[in-house]
């Protein structure tokens, strides 16, 4: 076979995103839920328009609100249909949601050993209602886990922030705050152009550093 169409045959490699999103009753309140889902919408649609030459961005969302829902298998931007909405209620079974998601990880089917290294997101307004520790210890220590760029927000000034701080393994991000719907979207934007960056740069597995863009909006209410 000559070169030129091994060049042509070459696929993009799997970018995973894995966002976990807490939908306990909580997020109901000033419209938290509302924002987590405009601005999830936002992210597929412009990741969905990125090019695939080198990296092929799959997004995964699994969310914790009474009960733990792969809301979306990893999938390729490209090709997700209409996300449905997520709906708040219940309590925030935080362990089980890490437990899923390390599961997720561990699958060589799910996440192959060519994908570049996964982000994935934790999202919080409160503070987990299960046996989240142990989970959450297995979730970190593996090897795969602890190669991901990880980054959390805390939205609201309910979340267990010492949990969070935990759960991040990016000195270039720390964690972010949300004290209004603003923030949500500032942040999955700054998220947004970052991934971006990384699918399209000469090594995708290099993290880019994650930069929140100025305030432009005042008329947002605190939650």
């Amino acid at each position: 076979m000559s070169g030129l169409k091994q060049f042509a045959m070459a696929e993009a490699r799997p970018l995973p995103i894995i966002v976990l999103a807490d939908t306990s009753g909580s997020m109901e309140g000033a419209d938290k839920i509302g924002a987590l889902n405009a601005a999830l919408k936002e992210m597929i649609d412009s990741l969905a328009k990125e090019s695939r030459l080198r990296a092929d961005i799959h997004v995964g969302i699994v969310s914790f609100g009474g009960t733990v829902t792969q809301h979306l298998p990893l999938t390729s931007a490209q090709i997700i249909p209409a996300l449905p909405e997520l709906k708040a209620h219940g309590a925030t079974p935080m362990g089980e949601a890490f437990t899923l998601v390390h599961g997720w990880l561990e699958d060589k089917n799910l996440i192959p050993s060519r994908a570049y290294r996964p982000v994935i997101i934790l999202l919080s307004d409160g503070q987990p209602t299960d046996a989240w520790e142990e989970p959450f210890k297995q979730l970190c220590a593996s090897d795969r886990a602890q190669k991901a760029t990880r980054l959390a927000m805390a939205i609201g000034a309910d979340a267990d922030e010492v949990m969070l701080k935990q759960f991040i393994n990016d000195k270039e991000a720390p964690l972010f705050y949300a004290h209004n719907a603003h923030d949500i979207h500032r942040f999955f934007r700054a998220v947004t152009m970052s991934v971006s960056a990384r699918s399209t740069s000469p090594n995708p597995n290099q993290a880019l550093p994650i930069a929140l863009s100025i305030p432009t909006d005042d008329l947002d209410l605190d939650f």
